[in-house]
């Protein structure tokens, strides 16, 4: 049997609770499914910052690098604020995304038909979502060069960030998005800003092109970042894939977690580009809410995104679709029976700990197993 090699690292915050429960499935999986998963733990963001000075270990790179996927818990918190800038936690996200040169970040926003009261919208709007948001991840306006902050005198300073895309960024990001629409309902609305932006004209450009040569089958549509963002919360149902750059991106995709009630139910997946030779890709695998510090170590955080996120694993990295199916058929189980965590919880409910919800996940995927 083929080993599958995971490098755990729960980072900060809810990030070890989190993880823990996905650990208990795993171990399940070993043990009754022969599934062969080999982990091992690392350090990153703060705690990586408290043992190393650094916000990722070149150890511990050099172990993400060698995974056949990397799954991320959250990292960052106040304890941290002081840190410098190159050191704090969120560099090593960063970093592990870049060394690893994972530039597709893919955010599935679903709302499970159990919580379609749970979102601050109306039932209609939101029940039924099913919606995918493409991230180009590793350049744009988080990596483009000049970042910095100058003193031009007279008591006053100047920050700059640069946005920069190159053609090929675009392509490739693109061609993700059409490759994942195929499997969906066929549909990309690229997003962007190019009434206000360079950057935003050529993005246009060249999806436009992508789409003209290899994905006429496809519907493709363009909409502005902005006018994007007001569609999601007007009617989001409208959207099949939304590709976009990384700062939109990240805004975007956490406006869609959140017509689902909570982000803490969402998980993503960040992948690298195809192996010449294997096929496979670098991947890394995180939910999408933060390390929530207020909360952490009261076993009380949502570890549903978490364990979304390794079906997402066991999807794209392994090909185990069908087990992918059973785990996300599992968390629709339990919320179906009622069952919630404190931030998705509502009257009438059973309100359960992080341990709980991850045991009874696990349950519900044993019994779908056998």
């Amino acid at each position: 049997m083929t080993a599958r090699k995971l490098l755990l690292l729960p980072g900060d915050g809810i990030g070890p609770e989190a993880v823990a429960e996905v650990t208990k499935i795993i171990n399940w999986m070993n043990s009754n499914l022969n599934t062969g998963f080999e982990t091992e733990t690392g350090l990153v963001g703060g705690s990586a910052y408290d043992a190393h000075g650094k916000s990722i270990s070149d150890v511990d790179m050099d172990l993400a690098l060698a995974a056949d996927a990397v799954l991320f818990g959250a990292v960052g918190g106040p304890k941290w604020n002081d840190v410098p800038y190159d050191v704090r936690p969120e560099a090593g996200l960063l970093r592990l995304r870049k060394d690893m040169a994972l530039f597709a970040n893919l955010r599935p926003a679903i709302c499970y038909p159990a919580l379609a009261d749970s979102s601050s919208l109306r039932k209609e709007v939101v029940e039924g979502l099913d919606i995918l948001i493409v991230r180009e991840l590793t350049g744009g306006v988080y990596f483009g060069e000049p970042k910095e902050i100058i003193d031009i005198g007279n008591g006053q300073k100047r920050a700059v960030d640069t946005q920069v895309y190159d053609t090929y960024e675009i392509e490739r990001i693109s061609g993700v998005a059409f490759e994942m629409a195929r499997t969906r309902s066929n549909k990309v609305c690229s997003m962007e800003k190019r009434n206000v932006m360079k950057s935003g004209v050529l993005w246009n450009e060249v999806v436009t092109d992508v789409h003209e040569k290899k994905y006429s089958d496809v519907e493709l549509s363009h909409m502005l970042a902005d006018a994007g963002g007001m569609q999601l919360v007007r009617w989001p149902k409208q959207f099949d894939v939304i590709v976009t750059d990384n700062l939109f991106g990240d805004m975007l995709s956490d406006v869609a977690a959140m017509l689902t009630g909570s982000l803490g139910m969402l998980p993503s997946a960040s992948l690298g580009a195809p192996d010449a030779r294997t096929g496979s890709r670098k991947a890394l695998y995180e939910p999408v809410h933060g390390s929530a510090p207020d909360i952490a170590g009261q076993g009380i955080a949502n570890p549903i995104a978490m364990i979304a996120s390794f079906a997402m694993c066991m999807r794209y990295s392994f090909n185990m679709i069908e087990e992918a199916d059973r785990m996300e058929q599992a968390i629709a189980n339990v919320l179906d029976s009622g069952k919630r965590t404190g931030d998705i919880h509502s009257d009438g409910m059973e309100k359960i700990s992080t341990s709980q919800m991850g045991n009874a996940i696990l349950e519900e995927f044993q019994g779908l197993s056998s």
